[in-house]
């Protein structure tokens, strides 16, 4: 007898923690979806009272409701972090997850205030948490987008290295040209890597306006400056754009593998493989 209750007490115990688990992990049920607004809600309205607080005038008349605010959304998001490590299921996989590295984040810049003055202000992170909206709104399939832009900029890497590293050559070059030509007489490019740094601005078209030739020679090449920097900054958009498309074309490709070359990526429909030409029939590679 006290073997069945105990064992009726822990499948209750257990039933209880699924329950809770479901309701604070998946947005399946009425209930979840309002624990995820409300969250949704208390995580916007935390941010919103950081920006506040940021705002000199704002914080000197209203500092005491700030602070008090600030502990108030630090103690619930407390308690809702440590509760979730109760139930999850996997506790270490979800404390090193995305949202629970976010989690964490989120409450701890009020706890470091103590000892770091202004490091509450840090607390602007828990923006990060209104990704959460993503599943709430059952927008998750927005998710296969951003994967494959992702995997665009992964694959684009090497090539954009490159192209950095040669611009990082060539704003050098340029940086010590304008040196020789402007550094007797400019105080704006009184050493390379001051000169550097205005190639850098120059280049990029940002063009902050702290520092300027004065010079003839200055000015002409500056202006060719100008110019190339208009193809640069376009080269790694498109670097970007042909690993775009190049990603959405393999996501149209099916899975048949070639038998006579090996060959896996055919376009769907395709009666041949695309590289040795061997036949492809109702799904299945004809030998």
């Amino acid at each position: 007898m006290s073997d069945t209750r105990e064992a009726d007490g822990n499948g209750e115990k257990q039933g209880w923690r699924d329950r809770l688990w479901r309701i604070i992990f998946l947005s399946d049920t009425k209930v979840g979806q309002a624990f995820d607004v409300v969250l949704l809600f208390l995580i916007g309205g935390s941010v919103l009272v950081v920006m506040l607080d940021s705002v000199e005038s704002l914080r000197n008349e209203y500092r005491s409701l700030f602070l008090g605010l600030e502990w108030v959304f630090t103690f619930v998001f407390t308690i809702e972090y440590v509760v979730r490590l109760m139930i999850v299921r996997k506790r270490r996989k979800y404390a090193l997850s995305f949202f629970g590295i976010v989690d964490l984040i989120s409450i701890l810049p009020t706890y470091v205030a103590f000892l770091f003055s202004g490091s509450h202000y840090l607390m602007v992170i828990r923006i990060l948490r209104l990704l959460r909206m993503f599943r709430v709104l059952k927008m998750a399939h927005h998710f296969g987008q951003s994967n494959l832009l992702l995997n665009s900029l992964r694959s684009s890497g090497p090539k954009i290295s490159v192209f950095l590293f040669f611009i990082l050559i060539l704003v050098s070059i340029e940086g010590t040209l304008m040196y020789l030509v402007e550094g007797s007489s400019n105080p704006g490019f009184s050493s390379i890597p001051q000169s550097i740094y205005w190639a850098i601005v120059t280049v990029t078209t940002v063009g902050y306006g702290d520092v300027a030739p004065l010079t003839v020679v200055g000015k002409v090449l500056s202006s060719m400056i100008m110019l190339s920097g208009f193809a640069i900054i376009a080269v790694p958009a498109g670097i970007v754009i042909t690993e775009i498309g190049r990603e959405r074309a393999m996501l149209q490709m099916d899975g048949r593998k070639c038998g006579q070359c090996g060959w896996v990526g055919h376009d769907p429909g395709a009666n041949f493989c695309k590289h040795c030409g061997n036949g492809l029939s109702n799904g299945h590679v004809e030998s």
